[in-house]
């Protein structure tokens, strides 16, 4: 192991043991319950997929049908399909029919929120 990896874990560990019950009290009360957390885990699993953020950050600009989204990312259609049914299933994508054209679209606009906040995040500097 280098150095600055042993340092690295060392910084992020406390040098002593020491509980501060009030300060875990307070994690529990404030803690989500569980079905909830295990859901905005799932969500942000979803979003995790470098694809699948691809074809999110072109929905915030506007509705795409499965061919465009396909051309766009450089993958099969059928590889965009399966990946909007993960979108459609955390509900960070919903669709409408116009003839024989499925057009995907953002839910609504918090998913663009949580896009371009975790941007702003990214992008602030240190």
């Amino acid at each position: 192991m280098k150095k600055e990896e042993s340092l690295l874990g060392q910084s992020e560990q406390c040098e002593c043991r020491c509980i501060h019950q009030e300060r875990v009290q307070a994690a529990r009360e404030h803690a989500l319950p569980l079905r909830e957390n295990e859901q905005l885990a799932d969500l942000f699993k979803a979003m995790g997929d470098p694809n699948r953020l691809r074809i999110l950050r072109a929905l915030d600009r506007e509705e795409m049908c499965v061919c465009d989204l396909a051309m766009f990312v450089g993958v099969s259609e059928s590889a965009v399909s399966h990946q909007l049914r993960q979108l459609r299933q955390q509900q960070l994508v919903t669709n409408r029919r116009e003839g024989p054209i499925l057009y995907y679209r953002l839910n609504d606009n918090h998913v663009s929120a949580l896009i371009h906040l975790a941007l702003e995040h990214l992008r602030e500097e240190i």
